[in-house]
């Protein structure tokens, strides 16, 4: 059963791409108003917040986004897990939704996440809730973000947790990329707070794909291989 609906999410994110995007950009008639975007990668290693959810091996993903073009947006993102919990979750998918936009340079959105692990017993309390915020300004020559998200009952049911995250990105050229990133997580009921943050650069093969080459690290030592320091390479593609 876990099996199957897995590969019907995943099928869902990749398969029905086409059609999709071909609706919305047919101007004379579409389904819904504004934007209607997915995307699929591959990747070796799956890291949120420094830590690997594959238990380092690598993970399939794909997402569907939909830019209602009057601020409100919502989307839908899964990818392949390995928990190495016995098959308790063999896959994460996330519901959002949100509103943002830009004035001139400066860029906001404001939203909330649901995480959902299709096939876990609700006793291991892995399904959570955040609401989040960011904001954004482009430079030019740099662009600088802030983010904060924010769960009353995190992951594994360990209490309320805020994680704080900054990036930033400057292009090199119209072919590469060069990002970023350095987050801090505030945790409760005996977790200790940790930093992580992330080095890499991304090149842009045309409208065909993005290749991401990223160094991933942690100071929490006490999560053991789990946090440990890796290098991660993304192939992915939005339609």
């Amino acid at each position: 059963m876990k099996t199957s609906i897995k590969a019907r999410l995943l099928a869902a994110a990749m398969t029905l791409a086409a059609p999709f995007t071909a609706a919305a950009a047919d101007d004379e008639a579409g389904p819904l108003p504004g934007t209607l975007t997915s995307n699929i990668a591959l990747t070796n290693d799956y890291i949120f917040r420094g830590v690997t959810q594959t238990n380092h091996n690598a993970a399939v993903q794909g997402g569907l986004d939909w830019d209602t073009g009057q601020g409100f947006h919502f989307g839908t993102w899964g990818s392949t897990l390995n928990f190495n919990d016995a098959n308790a979750a063999t896959m994460e998918l996330d519901l959002y939704g949100g509103y943002g936009g830009k004035i001139d340079n400066f860029s906001y959105d404001a939203g909330l996440i649901y995480y959902w692990y299709p096939g876990a017993p609700t006793s291991l309390h892995y399904d959570l809730w955040e609401v989040y915020g960011k904001a954004g300004y482009d430079f030019g020559v740099a662009a600088l973000g802030l983010g904060v998200n924010y769960t009353p009952d995190n992951f594994g049911a360990t209490g309320n947790a805020t994680y704080f995250s900054s990036t930033m990105s400057v292009p090199l050229g119209e072919l590469v990329t060069a990002s970023a990133g350095l987050d801090y997580w505030m945790l409760t009921r005996g977790i200790r707070d940790y930093t992580d943050w992330n080095l890499g650069a991304t090149l842009h093969v045309g409208k065909w794909f993005d290749v991401d080459a990223r160094y991933y690290d942690t100071d929490a030592q006490y999560l053991g291989r789990l946090a440990d320091d890796r290098f991660v390479v993304k192939v992915s593609r939005t339609f």
